[in-house]
């Protein structure tokens, strides 16, 4: 079991000196995550998308991570694959040489970025993208391994040429895709390769997610395999706040959770841009046609409804992490029976401030992976 950050470099200050701030205050997170023992710190792919996401460059992000840490784990969750943004020659050099920097601590996922916002910076329709993806997924991991590579296809053409370097791991870094629907699952599990799920529909919807992708896992056919390190992996998004106060982390949970949707859903549906200035801080949600309090967007193709009715509870939402740690060990435990082998904590998100990101980072560390690292191998219910 795997306990992870996953970092958009999302801000509400899209100003040159809040680029400069939100970068500083994520090293200084990380730094921490890596001294309480988390294991994978993911960086995403997105351009173009102000506010939401400015992490538009995780190979600098990352090799900048792999000098500033020993031990934790460097992925990419991941890097997008249309060949005018990311040639899998490029592509393909770069994981190499930042496995060998960082000895062998890569994680490489794949996919095709969410919007045309970004597709469109490149000159692509976000909707013909798919088959320059696989074809570009396929061969990246023949370069790892190939002494030379040479490809006539229907996107790519390379003369025959030797790339290198070739990655510290044998044969290649651990391959993932970004899921977010039952196509995408499918892909995944019949090629043989980690699913990274990004979507907030919680533990129910992380086990209907994970019944596809194993499905197609046991299905898979050995000439569907993308590369040549096979890995049943399913990791699950997790919002998470978590401090002493429930309460507190519950408000500032959701507020930040307004943000991320309501920036994501400006982007990929053409919502409203957020407003954090008019937002109330002790009534940060809107009303459904019943007067429950919601948030309502699309990620991607995924429609969310998340409901924040009842105030009295302690956790407060059964889809996230907000509350004390005794709420967030009851949150991953559904996670972890949902299926999840990875559990990707997201609390960066735009209006959540760095004390409690930390704070969070701290409690994460000290307590809840320790509670389930005691527990062994055997963490789901379902076992």
């Amino acid at each position: 079991m795997k306990f992870s950050l996953i970092y958009e470099a999302q801000t509400v200050d899209a100003s040159r000196a809040g680029d400069h701030k939100v970068f500083d205050e994520i090293m200084e997170q990380v730094e921490l995550a890596e001294e309480k023992g988390f294991d994978v710190i993911w960086a995403v792919e997105h351009t173009a998308l102000t506010n939401y996401a400015h992490m538009s460059a995780p190979e600098t992000f990352l090799a900048f991570v792999a000098g500033r840490t020993k031990r934790i784990g460097i992925g990419h969750g991941v890097v997008c694959l249309p060949p005018a943004m990311n040639h899998p020659v490029k592509v393909a050099e770069r994981v190499a040489t930042l496995d060998i920097l960082s000895n062998g601590r890569m994680h490489f996922g794949v996919g095709k970025g969410g919007t045309q916002q970004e597709a469109g910076t490149f000159g692509y329709d976000l909707n013909t993208l798919y088959p320059m993806i696989d074809e570009s997924m396929y061969l990246i991991p023949k370069m790892f391994v190939q002494d030379e590579i040479e490809h006539d296809g229907e996107f790519i053409k390379i003369p025959r040429r030797p790339i290198h370097p070739k990655p510290r791991q044998e044969p290649h870094p651990p391959m993932y895709m970004a899921c977010t629907n039952t196509d995408s699952l499918e892909r995944a599990g019949g090629r043989g390769i980690g699913a990274l799920v990004l979507g907030f529909g919680g533990p129910e919807d992380v086990a209907r997610k994970n019944q596809v992708y194993r499905d197609a896992w046991a299905a898979r056919k050995p000439e569907d395999q993308v590369g040549f390190r096979p890995l049943q992996h399913l990791a699950a998004l997790c919002p998470t706040i978590v401090l002493e106060d429930g309460l507190a982390a519950r408000k500032i949970g959701i507020k930040g959770q307004r943000y991320f949707m309501e920036s994501l859903a400006y982007w990929y549906t053409g919502g409203e841009k957020p407003n954090p200035d008019a937002w109330d801080a002790e009534n940060s949600t809107e009303a459904d046609a019943e007067g429950k309090a919601v948030i309502k967007t699309s990620f991607a193709s995924e429609k969310v409804a998340v409901d924040f009715s009842d105030p009295a509870m302690m956790m407060l939402n059964p889809n996230h992490a907000y509350g004390t740690v005794e709420d967030c060990i009851g949150y991953v435990q559904r996670l972890i029976d949902a299926g999840a082998d990875e559990i990707l904590f997201i609390c960066q998100m735009g209006t959540v401030p760095q004390w409690a990101q930390l704070e969070t980072i701290r409690n994460i560390g000290e307590h809840v992976i320790p509670h389930f690292r005691k527990q062994g191998v055997k963490l789901r219910a379902t076992a």
